[in-house]
């Protein structure tokens, strides 16, 4: 059935795709704004909002360099956006529109707002125009001893043309007047603030008067930037700072050792096209054009900063002030139902269900503890896309390969951000005799899955767990997903057969109870939603929820708009990017999409379908996104336990589609507005409710 908007005159006409879809890179934006509405949230800690200021920050910034970047690309080459058909110069025009809109609303929250705030707190963060003559004389001293050693100015002429700027490094463009050494003429200069710098810098308590006084390491720049060029006379100091694009490109079909083309291509990387320039507010316009032309931008990329440049840095303050009362009140992990002694007899009694950060992330270390000391253990098998430092998931692999176990470990080097930490964790790996794959050409392996092949009696058992997150302790404690624990006989023969594909040593096979990108998922969703329409059609309930980090896939939209004015009722919970629009009449009555933002980043991929009373739930690594459902390595495992299921059901949906204090409903027009308690309805958040409920 073709997707149709009715008429007056009662004639369909399809609709364009501007029409069907909304656009990716805006709807990206839009996020930042229910992250920056956590940041003005009264009703939570303070140093809590702080946080949530700089991660919109952090967020924005990582926006330019992948998603604006990607648009620029497109300008270049031609050819509208994916999947609203959107010309790429007006994507553009519209990007800065919204993203000077959240710049502005960031450092409105900042200086009006947190920064007071903090200071009646006692946590002061000084502007130099407060500094007193004790702080300043200090501050004096630590621009003397501690940063003037390390700085290099670059006064510009014929035999100093402009530096290379690095990626998002802090640097203050100096005007000057007078005659150096040489007897040449002031003009301009570079200061480039090297990164082994702190950002903020503490006041001692007993110089400031305050136990928890800082200062922005560019306001002390700016301040006595005069000592860096003596006998010439300052007549301007302004910070900026440049946003490059990060994407890394390595044609895969032609590098010959991937892992050498990547490490020539991260050198690179901190100096490739300017996307975004943040300038002082009050720098002189032909200062902010010689600026623009060295770093080929148009006006509409820049941004007038009226405070610091990089104000994400003022997220140290959150750690440096040791202030738990304005915090997030510490939980506890709740422990999974699985010895840690015998895991494999917990694991052989029944599937284990992991919902962190409210089960410990330490379960799945105890699995794989258990598994490298353990004689009857032949082999590990394991993919590894983001894990942090000093992982224990490595130290257990490593310890495996010593004990002679067969260890395998698939690394995507071409984890976004993280490909030089993987890089250089492969080569620990191989040093400890494991086995290192680096995946499949052209397809980056975002799977969650650690198989453990064990010998018990005569027979070899497989014992799995598939998640929807990283192998990652810290993003455990704060990110929100679901891991399963088997040795259920279809679904380890399902994940061997893909760490057989992953090898190279394996060609397409019929899985028995996963489904996979990039061979089946795509098809398999469709045709869950097919059988939801074929339902609905036939005048029984046709019933989708579903929740993911985005969704872009147009061909999964299309179905689920066919589903939609079929009678099939669909609730999509999308933390972030949403393409589809629900609520276009004729098109997406029955579609309601919300987003939750919250204490943890919602990061699990549920999707659970009514199948006429007999549901069916999948967890998954995979978004409803072009990328993952068709150029990615992901997994979408069932969740075959009823009681496990219910668990799912009722923890990551049900509870999700209750909330009416973190949660946001979105229109038809791309904009969002934040679900509130109807009536005599009593406040619920679905976070807060699974802390008293798992960790108490």
């Amino acid at each position: 059935m073709p997707t149709t908007i009715p008429t007056a005159a009662n004639v369909p006409i399809a609709p364009t795709d501007g029409e069907l879809f909304l656009n990716r890179e805006l709807s990206q934006l839009e996020f930042n704004f229910r992250v920056m509405a956590q940041a003005e949230d009264i009703s939570l800690p303070l140093l809590e909002r702080l946080r949530y200021l700089c991660i919109s920050c952090t967020n924005l910034d990582e926006f330019f360099e992948i998603r604006a970047a990607t648009v620029r690309t497109a300008l270049q080459f031609g050819g509208p956006l994916i999947p609203d058909g959107m010309a790429p110069a007006r994507a553009l025009e519209l990007i800065h529109t919204k993203a000077g809109k959240l710049v502005e609303a960031q450092y409105h929250c900042w200086s009006k707002i947190l920064r007071p705030a903090l200071a009646e707190s006692g946590i002061r963060v000084l502007t130099r125009e407060s500094w007193n003559k004790e702080q300043t004389q200090w501050l004096h001293d630590y621009f003397e001893n501690d940063i003037l050693p390390v700085l290099s100015p670059l006064g510009l002429d014929p035999a100093h043309p402009f530096p290379r700027i690095l990626n998002k490094s802090l640097n203050v463009v100096v005007v000057l007047e007078g005659k150096d050494a040489f007897g040449r003429r002031g003009g301009m200069a570079i200061v480039r603030a090297p990164r082994s710098l702190p950002r903020i810098i503490q006041i001692p308590e007993e110089i400031s008067g305050g136990k928890h006084d800082y200062v922005f390491l560019s306001a002390v720049l700016t301040a006595f930037v005069d000592d860096l060029f003596p006998g010439m006379s300052v007549k301007g100091a302004y910070q900026f700072r440049v946003t490059r694009n990060s994407e890394l490109f390595v044609d895969e079909e032609e590098v010959e050792n991937l892992a050498s083309a990547l490490k020539d291509e991260l050198l690179s990387r901190g100096f490739r096209p300017a996307v975004r320039l943040e300038i002082a507010e009050d720098c002189p316009k032909n200062i902010l054009n010689t600026l623009l032309e060295n770093f080929d931008l148009s006006e509409n990329a820049v941004y007038r900063i009226n405070g610091p440049v990089n104000l994400s840095r003022v997220l140290q303050v959150y750690d440096l002030a040791n202030r738990p009362e304005l915090k997030f009140p510490p939980f506890k992990s709740r422990k999974a139902a699985l010895d840690e002694d015998a895991p494999f007899d917990s694991i052989r009694a029944g599937d284990v269900l992991l919902h962190h950060p409210y089960q410990s992330f330490s379960s799945v270390l105890d699995l794989l503890a258990a598994a490298a000391q353990d004689p009857n253990v032949l082999a590990i098998k394991q993919t590894v896309y983001r894990t942090g430092k000093d992982s224990k998931i490595i130290e257990h692999l490593i310890a495996a390969a010593h004990a002679g176990k067969d260890v395998t470990v698939v690394v995507e080097l071409r984890a976004r951000f993280d490909e030089e930490a993987n890089l250089k964790l492969a080569d620990r790996l191989q040093e400890a005799g494991v086995q290192v794959m680096y995946g499949v050409v052209g397809y980056k392996t975002h799977a969650k899955m650690m198989l453990i092949v064990r010998r018990e009696g005569k027979t070899l058992r497989r014992y799995v767990h598939l998640g929807t997150g990283n192998y990652h302790s810290g993003t455990a404690r704060t990110y929100t997903d679901i891991g399963l624990m088997t040795c259920d006989p279809e679904i380890t023969a399902d994940v061997h057969g893909m760490f057989q594909q992953l090898s190279g040593l394996a060609p397409a096979f019929k899985l028995k109870r996963l489904m996979a990108s990039p061979f089946t998922l795509h098809k398999g969703l469709l045709k869950k939603i097919e059988r939801e329409i074929k339902h609905a059609r036939a005048g029984k309930p046709g019933r989708i929820i579903a929740k993911m980090n985005a969704i872009n896939e147009d061909t999964i939209i299309r179905a689920l708009y066919e589903a939609s004015q079929a009678g099939v009722q669909i609730e999509l919970i999308v933390r972030g990017a949403c393409c589809l629009r629900p609520g276009v009449p004729g098109i997406s009555d029955n579609i309601t999409v919300r987003s939750v933002v919250g204490r943890f980043l919602e990061h699990s991929r549920v999707y659970w379908f009514g199948n006429d009373g007999e549901p069916e739930i999948f967890c998954s690594s995979a978004d409803w996104m072009e990328r993952n459902l068709l150029r990615r390595v992901e997994t979408c495992f069932p969740i075959l336990d009823p009681i496990l299921a219910k668990r799912v059901f009722d923890e990551e949906l049900a509870n999700y589609l209750a909330d009416n204090m973190q949660a946001w409903q979105l229109n038809a027009k791309g904009n969002y507005t934040r679900v509130l308690p109807l009536g005599d309805a009593a406040p619920y958040s679905a976070q807060g409710a699974l802390l008293a409920k798992m960790c108490g």
